[in-house]
């Protein structure tokens, strides 16, 4: 497999007529820093797009990176507000746009009460708009009813790493560790097609002779470079974990002086891993009893190792639980707190990581204070100026709002960031609602399937335009300096929350002009808190281009690595726990007999609302498909390249066949990125996961049947 990035490339000439753009990637969590040379031409501006040293993705780009400028430079990007008149989007005013806002919020509200009203956020939107959409929503607005996307990406391992190690991090450790482990598990994760500059740590690594294992029902870019690869039944990653923990814990791999230290849980975990049988484990996961054995013992028999996850495992019905499972197998073998040793949650989105630590939430509050724990609350009103019995109480998680709205409980929403039509599970269900709502307000940068049915739609500015913070995978807090002047009458997030505040009459909480005063504000709201970043400045990330978090003041360096002596629970040892082998809320069945799992492909990202509005990487991959193994495929008589439609009991859609050996017999794969027929969450489940109400997207029930007669 060719490799997936570009290498730093030599400095390229720029004349005097030329416009650097110094700013960093949009898309994943790595954040990779690039710099864009516009180079007018008489007709057209040429671009030429290269990589910036730094410490994160180490100077490179992906393809994705390289021609990110192509969305931002669009032609179909939004340039004024609209509003539906006599059925159609119409141009008209900010001012209009805002005078709409406050009356639809201000008659809503009173007819129906303050939570009437929700927000939907992003985990692409700068710290800066996260946290400010979150005192919007409580202190302009007063509803409970604020989430975001990212509860679709890292929800489960951020309540698990919580629970377990009492702080939630992305990594423990920093990117560059990756090579001084001995043996790594990517569990649920395609690092080489949706982090893929992060791949050269995993190449380094098994350079110094570490053992690679991954874990995928699928074969995969990443899957190729690993030593074994347990080919899991989609949605059986805690009992495979069980499997792998009974080898360590009778086999003599637990760190019994580490465990009796830091940890606590252990002989209740002990005695639930005795009670089965490995055999029966194997039977359940599709893995070999030999293979599950295998991969304990070169885990336990490594001097160092880590544990990465990502939404394989997450977007599970039971993927807080699956989560714990591996945190166990880090904990029993004391593989965390030291050089080359820890876990890694691969966040998905840009700022999936910080997106999620200042109030974007239903449960949180800046600082990754809770809602519901009177301190935070009186801690946090006193930062913004308002009496703690006007902060509004906890909300539902994302897709539970859709099922408010369509309960009318919520009877106009607020979307900034978010494609909600394609991006939740049972995606027809979450139309037929948000059509349902008396006033839909979307702010993005194009016309998204959620834009379409708006009655209000607000441009927003692109990422070569809107400076802020961005906090990555690793933790390290990122600074995007602003490199060009907004589009048309587009505006900053941040500035459209303030000026729908000062209609609203919340002006005086809302007196930014800079996100850097926003930045101010944030700084002490999350002091003290999990998420501190009371120490990080803008002049700080300037100069030190990123700092890690926790990070309590301004002479702290930032904690590179977690956990080196104590976890953050108050007796300072992690939680241990029994995890019952699961099964998917939804069993293959004679009518729908195959399991359905979905992920990403590597030139497009998300929902695909910028990705396919960019010509390069829109040509690498300009329609959905259906991957089938050719056993499977001449079972249901699938020709390869033929049209095909997809059903479960939610809905049905039509993508194209790809014939391949490398997926499961008993599993087809469809990826995320296209909407309307294409939408593979019209078909995904939307049963949710009981901690963290993360939707079952990886697993569901199909059928599959020729178009082709």
């Amino acid at each position: 497999m060719k490799e997936p990035f570009s290498h730093s490339a030599p400095p390229v000439s720029s004349s005097d007529h030329d416009h650097i753009m110094d700013t960093q990637c949009p898309f994943c969590s790595v954040q990779c820093k690039m710099q864009i040379i516009e180079h007018p031409g008489q007709l057209r501006s040429t671009y030429t797009v290269q990589p910036k040293p730094n410490a994160a993705s180490e100077g490179r780009l992906c393809i994705k990176g390289m021609n990110a400028y192509q969305h931002a430079l669009s032609s179909s990007r939004l340039t004024y507000p609209m509003a539906r008149i006599g059925g159609k989007l119409e141009r008209v005013s900010w001012e209009e746009a805002y005078r709409l806002i406050k009356t639809n919020v201000t008659a809503l509200q009173q007819q129906y009460g303050r939570d009437s009203i929700g927000v939907y956020g992003g985990g692409s939107l700068t710290n800066e708009s996260a946290y400010l959409l979150g005192k919007f929503a409580r202190v302009a607005l007063r509803s409970k009813y604020i989430d975001y996307n990212g509860r679709f990406c890292m929800s489960a391992a951020a309540s698990a790493v919580n629970k377990a190690f009492g702080i939630d991090r992305g990594l423990t450790n920093q990117l560059s560790e990756i090579p001084l482990a001995k043996c790594i598990i990517l569990a649920g994760t395609n690092i080489a097609e949706c982090q893929p500059t992060l791949m050269p740590y995993f190449d380094r690594a098994k350079e110094n002779g570490a053992v690679i294992i991954a874990i995928d029902p699928r074969n995969t870019g990443t899957t190729e470079k690993a030593d074994l690869h347990l080919k899991v039944k989609p949605g059986m990653d805690a009992a495979l974990v069980n499997g792998m923990l009974k080898v360590l814990i009778e086999e003599g791999y637990a760190n019994e002086s580490f465990i009796d230290s830091r940890t606590k849980g252990y002989q209740d975990l002990k005695q639930h891993i005795s009670e089965l049988s490995l055999d029966h484990l194997a039977e359940i996961t599709g893995v070999p009893a030999a293979q599950i054995r295998q991969a304990a013992e070169l885990f336990g028999k490594a001097a160092t190792g880590m544990v990465f996850t990502a939404r394989g495992v997450e977007q599970q019905t039971d993927g807080y639980m699956a989560v714990r499972n591996f945190l166990n197998m880090v904990l029993v073998t004391g593989k965390i707190g030291r050089e080359g040793c820890g876990y890694g949650a691969i966040t998905g989105q840009g700022n999936g990581q910080g997106g999620r630590e200042h109030g974007q939430k239903a449960d949180q509050l800046p600082g990754y204070r809770s809602i519901e724990n009177p301190a935070d609350r009186a801690y946090i009103a006193g930062v913004w100026g308002v009496h703690v019995d006007d902060l509004p109480g906890k909300g539902v998680s994302a897709y539970e709002m859709m099922e408010k709205i369509h309960a009318e409980e919520i009877r106009a929403l607020l979307v900034m960031g978010s494609n909600p039509v394609v991006s939740n599970p049972n995606a027809n269900f979450v139309e037929e609602g948000l059509r349902k709502l008396q006033f839909l307000v979307v702010a993005d940068m194009f016309l998204s399937e959620t834009a379409l049915i708006a009655d209000l739609v607000l441009p927003t500015s692109s990422y070569l335009e809107n400076g802020g913070t961005l906090t990555n995978l690793e933790g390290r807090v990122l600074l995007r300096e602003e490199s060009r002047a907004a589009l048309g009458e587009s505006k900053h997030d941040w500035e459209i929350l303030c000026g729908i505040a000062s209609q609203l009459g919340a002006e005086a909480y809302f007196p930014y002009s800079t996100a850097e005063s926003i930045f101010e504000e944030l700084r002490v709201a999350s002091r003290g808190g999990i998420a501190d970043y009371y120490g990080i400045t803008y002049d700080r990330l300037r100069k030190e281009e990123g700092v890690y978090w926790p990070c309590p003041s301004v002479d702290h360096s930032g904690e590179k690595r977690l956990f080196e002596q104590r976890f953050a629970h108050p007796d300072g040892r992690a939680e241990l726990i029994s995890v019952d082998n699961h099964f998917p809320a939804e069993q293959v069945s004679a009518e729908f007999p195959l399991y359905l799992t979905t992920g990403r492909v590597l030139s497009h990202y998300l929902t695909g609302v910028q990705t396919r509005r960019s010509a390069t990487l829109a040509a690498r991959s300009f329609e959905s498909f259906m991957e089938i193994h050719p056993k499977t495929a001449k079972k249901y008589r699938i020709e390869d390249a033929a049209l095909v439609r997809l059903e479960s009991k939610r809905g049905s859609i039509v993508v194209r066949s790809r014939h391949t050996t490398q997926i499961r017999e008993d599993t087809v794969f469809v990826p995320m990125h296209w909407g309307d027929i294409q939408n593979v969450n019209k078909i995904t489940n939307q049963a949710l996961d009981p901690t963290c109400r993360m939707p079952g997207f990886k697993v569901c029930a199909v059928q599959v049947q020729s178009l082709v007669k």
